[in-house]
């Protein structure tokens, strides 16, 4: 499989084709060898354009929805970023090329050691740490972030994360049922919130850790 030609491709026709624009997020999905997140069983459809499963009830985004969240955060390459929901590490590694520092976040323990372990063996860990730990509380010990990106659905955006976003910073987030979310672009100026839909799409819940038991 010529793997080179498959990344142009995707973003010739699924990227370029579906209306990114954001250069840096174009070449970032360019150099990123996908095919190395997925399982191996999964490679053959690495670039197609639909999520995938990656184990434990868990997805990688299609490559136009990692495209559109990235672009969606307007990063310019001195950010801090949160990522919730960190799975195989494919967003995280994209996240990596746009953003000076990222930090991401996995609830399931083994989808975080797989992470890591995909992120070191591409060469993508520089500068990226990846947290296993309850998303929905976001990070607190690096916060404030400039954006964060969350890759799970929730009911509603997370008071923790609203309040872990840097003023100034974005957010970009799906809120809605399983069936039907938003995917909603969060801005943070003086305190406010406002925010604006930049898609429909659906994505695994957020989940929260289960309360410990005494």
């Amino acid at each position: 499989m010529d793997w080179a030609f498959q990344r142009r491709m995707m973003v010739s026709r699924q990227l370029r084709g579906r209306g990114i624009r954001d250069e840096r997020v174009l070449q970032a999905m360019l150099e990123i060898p996908r095919e190395e997140f997925v399982p191996e069983e999964d490679r053959d459809g690495a670039y197609v354009d639909e999520p995938l499963e990656i184990g434990y009830g868990q997805t990688i985004s299609q490559p136009y929805m990692t495209a559109l969240m990235a672009q969606c955060l307007e990063l310019e390459g001195h950010e801090t970023v949160l990522e919730v929901g960190a799975g195989c590490g494919y967003h995280a590694a994209v996240l990596g090329v746009l953003a000076a520092r990222v930090f991401a976040i996995e609830l399931i323990p083994e989808l975080a050691a797989m992470a890591r372990e995909n992120l070191e063996k591409t060469g993508r860990a520089g500068n990226i740490t990846v947290i296993a730990g309850d998303g929905s509380l976001g990070y607190p010990p690096e916060a404030p972030y400039d954006a964060i990106s969350v890759a799970a659905a929730a009911a509603e955006i997370p008071r923790a994360l609203l309040e872990q976003l840097k003023d100034g910073g974005r957010m970009v987030i799906p809120v809605g049922p399983y069936s039907d979310q938003e995917l909603r672009v969060v801005r943070k100026r003086d305190g406010e919130i406002d925010w604006h839909v930049a898609a429909y799409c659906r994505f695994v819940p957020l989940r929260e850790a289960a309360p410990r038991v005494d």
